[in-house]
């Protein structure tokens, strides 16, 4: 073989080996969230170099000209701006890293799950941990421990299979695209075994949250429900049947569960009554007297840890009828605000925020023109998930932080990749686990 159809055939086939690497890459992603921030963090960068790679070879770079990656570039670069400015060595360097998570939504709706056996791969995969997941809650409601033995948490909270209590946002991102089009596919038909096994898994699914005890995963759960029930007219019933059930199991947490009882009602209730008060009114009070302070340009990445002991002194407080943060020097602070768009203000300011809306409206835009919960349940429930994870009254995670960041860009990448390809990948006579349905 000559050196120069050696190089012919290498090259002729580096786009698909460069495919199954970010396939295989892409599969991996969902344990690697489960178990290892850092791997995880390290996969999606090789995904996203891998499809900078697979567009330059392929000399296909039309994916750019998608309408939410204008305001991402913006985005980008506006959170350099500002890290730049803030003078923080270790804030422009996460900037300069910032592209990666958007670069991997990119590569799944442009490229990886543009295909319609890869989505349904990714589906089994999510499925299997939304099983594993719940199995170890149960495991460790009725027996103290997980499989690890690991017991619940101080407060009660389940753990599942992790050693902190996260197992509720968790099974919050297995729910809607892995459990969701399975149920939904039971109410488009007329098998009496399918509406009586996807209720089950329906009513042990919700079950599993509301014991777990987290209290924004059950609320968002909720959002999330009631948004399906809007969009689908078969599951509206069985949402009233399932609300029903879950304020007789609340009812009942004083006898099966105190603690989760005292987390998920008592505690809740009291936060929500004396807000200013509770810790996440403190964060609150924080981030809007640094957004007040510095509305243009923020005060770049890891702003509001780097930033929260400054005194800020800004009337935005009291005219928004909070108190002053004087008595409560020190007391609002944490490495986020525990809030996606008070994380982006106080990070690049108020055009950031603009910018992420804009790219939010694009995302929603593309996934509701595409909207048909009986023709394709899994695109109406990724679509009700990145609703649920756009959702600004909430309290969350860090947006820029791994899990959470790939959790975030990956469904919103498969939301659109679904979007975009939903002509072709669904049929209503299929099963839904086996066939792509779901």
């Amino acid at each position: 073989m000559t050196p120069a159809s050696f190089a012919f055939r290498f090259s002729s086939r580096l786009p698909t080996v460069l495919t199954l690497c970010g396939a295989g890459c892409t599969f991996l992603l969902p344990l690697l969230f489960f178990y290892s921030r850092a791997l995880s963090d390290i996969i999606a960068t090789v995904i996203g170099c891998l499809f900078l790679l697979y567009s330059a070879v392929q000399k296909d770079w039309q994916w750019t000209r998608k309408d939410w990656l204008l305001p991402a570039a913006l985005f980008c670069g506006l959170c350099l701006m500002s890290s730049l400015v803030a003078g923080q060595r270790g804030a422009w360097i996460q900037a300069l890293c910032l592209p990666r998570i958007l670069l991997l939504a990119a590569a799944m709706e442009s490229w990886i799950l543009v295909s319609a056996a890869r989505r349904r791969v990714l589906s089994a995969i999510l499925l299997v941990l939304a099983f594993w997941l719940i199995g170890q809650c149960w495991k460790q409601y009725l027996t103290g421990t997980n499989l690890l033995g690991y017991p619940a948490a101080d407060d009660g909270a389940l753990t599942g299979p992790f050693v902190k209590p996260r197992a509720g946002f968790t099974l919050l991102m297995l729910f809607f695209p892995a459990l969701m089009p399975i149920v939904l596919y039971a109410f488009h038909t007329r098998r009496l075994s399918a509406w009586v096994a996807r209720g089950a898994l329906l009513v042990l699914s919700v079950t599993t949250m509301v014991l777990i005890g987290q209290r924004m995963s059950n609320v968002l759960l909720m959002f999330g429900l009631v948004l399906t029930a809007m969009l689908v007219r078969r599951f509206r019933l069985p949402f009233v049947v399932i609300l029903v059930g879950m304020v007789g199991l609340v009812a009942s947490l004083p006898d099966i569960s105190p603690r989760t009882y005292e987390k998920l009602v008592l505690k809740f209730s009291s936060q929500l009554q004396h807000f200013t008060q509770s810790d996440y009114g403190r964060l609150f009070r924080t981030a809007a007297a640094m957004i007040a302070s510095h509305p243009w340009l923020g005060l770049g990445m890891d702003g509001f840890r780097n930033f929260c002991h400054t005194p800020f002194h800004t009337d935005a407080l009291t005219a928004l009828g909070f108190p002053s943060l004087e008595s409560d020097t020190g007391k609002g602070c944490n490495i986020h605000p525990h809030n996606y768009y008070l994380q982006i203000a106080t990070t690049a300011g108020l055009p950031g925020l603009i910018l992420f809306v804009w790219m939010a409206v694009c995302w929603l835009r593309t996934g509701l023109h595409a909207l048909s919960p009986a023709r394709n349940p899994q695109q109406a429930m990724l679509f009700v998930l990145c609703c649920v994870l756009l959702w600004p009254i909430a309290s969350t995670s860090a947006l820029f932080s791994f899990p959470t960041a790939g959790w975030f860009f990956l469904f919103i990448g498969w939301m659109l990749a679904a979007s975009e390809n939903a002509g072709t990948a669904y049929h209503n006579n299929t099963n839904p686990v086996l066939c792509n349905k779901i």
